[in-house]
C-alpha cells in the first residue's frame, strides 16, 4: 500500500499502481452526458489521464486548467481528468471554465478504476476518494508515464510527463 499526504498527515492508498511498461487496465467511466466511456474507444491514440480527488476542489481545477492550456502540445493525444464528481458537476465545470481540449470523466459507474489504477484512498477523512496522479499512455495503452503525487493537494510533474510523451528533438 502506498502513502500520500494531506496537510502533512499520511493517508493510505490502495490498489495496484501501474508502472511504466505495463499495459493500462481497461476502464469504463462516465462523461458529462452520462455516456459510458471505455478506454478501448481511444485505441490508436495516446492518452494523458490525470486523476484528482475532485475537480470542484482547488487542486483538481488547477490541474484541469493546466492540462487544458497545453493539450494541443501533444499530437494524437486525448487528455482526460478523472474524479469521483458526478457527471452533473463535471458538466457545470466544463460550462463555467470553457474546457474544449480536455474531457472530464466520472467514476460514477467505474469504481474499479480506484483499485485498478492504485489511487484508492483508504483512510479517513478522504476514504473513498482518489489520490492525485498522472498517467501517460501510448497508442496501445502501454504506460509511458505514471506518477502518484505525494501530496493530495500537490500538482504532478508536467515536465516529466512531456518528456515521456513527446519524441526527442533531433
Amino acid at each position: 500500500m502506498a502513502t500520500v499526504l494531506l496537510n502533512g498527515e499520511p493517508l493510505g492508498v490502495g490498489g495496484r499502481f501501474p508502472r511504466v511498461g505495463d499495459i493500462a487496465h481497461s476502464f469504463m467511466l462516465v462523461d458529462t452526458s452520462l455516456g459510458d466511456v471505455p478506454l478501448s474507444k481511444f485505441m490508436g491514440r495516446r492518452k494523458i489521464i490525470a486523476v484528482v480527488p475532485s475537480v470542484d476542489a482547488d487542486i483538481g481545477l488547477r490541474i484541469a486548467k493546466r492540462l487544458e492550456s497545453f493539450a494541443d502540445s501533444f499530437p494524437n493525444t486525448r487528455v482526460f481528468v478523472v474524479s469521483i464528481d458526478t457527471p452533473y458537476a463535471l458538466s457545470r465545470i466544463v460550462a463555467l471554465e470553457g474546457f474544449r481540449k480536455i474531457q472530464l470523466l466520472s467514476t460514477m459507474r467505474g469504481r474499479d478504476f480506484h483499485k485498478d489504477y492504485g489511487v484508492m484512498i483508504t483512510d479517513v477523512p478522504l476514504s473513498g476518494m482518489m489520490a492525485t496522479a498522472l498517467f501517460g499512455l501510448d497508442e496501445n495503452d502501454s504506460v509511458l508515464y505514471a506518477e502518484l503525487v505525494q501530496d493530495v493537494n500537490g500538482e504532478p510533474n508536467y515536465d516529466s510527463l512531456a518528456e515521456a510523451m513527446l519524441p526527442a528533438s533531433a
